[in-house]
């Protein structure tokens, strides 16, 4: 997380009341608002590391006890019905990995478009993103090489090594904070995403693109 007080409470709280849940690592990039102190108040593992999408997830797995690891962002919320998606994928996916299907929290229409170009990217070109989740079992995470310190496309990257055949759709929503595009634009946020994405393929470095994301 970073500088996430206002997103973080209702997150935590999906998370909390779940017995389904067996401990919450919260890894801080340097917030320098609240948000490490609301993590601590509501009884989660609070632990720093450099900024950088990656660089965090990678420390969370590495701080977490537990065999399956659930990957999540702070401004995203797992929707009634999660619980059981997740326990009968566990049960019978140990070699799979799960992802959500988006939903934001805007009833505009162009949400629901952006909400429909999310769902043919996951199940057309196998590319789920961050925000969307990733249920997966520490044996598989670490066969794929985890998460790359990288600070931006760590979610495309450790998706293209897990492949189409590890990764299945968990039939559960996730509700994404839509700030970020009503801010960016629903339309020029998403196109610089693809750019972004583009030059990822392209090979250029990660470091190079997350200048251009901002």
């Amino acid at each position: 997380m970073l500088d996430a007080a206002a997103e973080l409470p209702p997150t935590l709280a999906a998370l909390t009341r779940s017995p389904l849940i067996g401990e919450i690592v919260i890894v801080d990039g340097g917030s320098r608002d609240a948000s490490a102190a609301i993590a601590r108040e509501a009884g989660t593992q609070v632990i720093a590391a450099p900024r950088g999408r990656g660089t965090q997830l990678a420390a969370g797995a590495a701080a977490a006890r537990h065999d399956w690891l659930f990957f999540l962002h702070a401004d995203c919320r797992p929707q009634p019905g999660w619980e059981q998606a997740v326990r009968t994928f566990v049960t019978a996916a140990e070699a799979a990995a799960g992802y959500f299907t988006l939903a934001l929290d805007d009833p505009s229409p162009a949400a629901r478009r952006l909400e429909r170009i999310v769902a043919w990217r996951s199940r057309v070109l196998a590319l789920p993103y961050g925000d969307q989740g990733l249920v997966i079992h520490r044996r598989l995470y670490d066969a794929v090489g985890g998460f790359a310190p990288v600070p931006l496309m760590e979610d495309v990257d450790i998706v293209r090594r897990l492949g189409r055949e590890h990764l299945k759709p968990l039939g559960a929503t996730m509700l994404v904070s839509a700030q970020r595009y009503r801010n960016g634009g629903y339309l020029r946020r998403p196109l610089r995403n693809l750019m972004c994405l583009s030059l990822y393929f392209a090979g250029v470095p990660p470091e190079r693109i997350a200048r251009i994301y901002g």
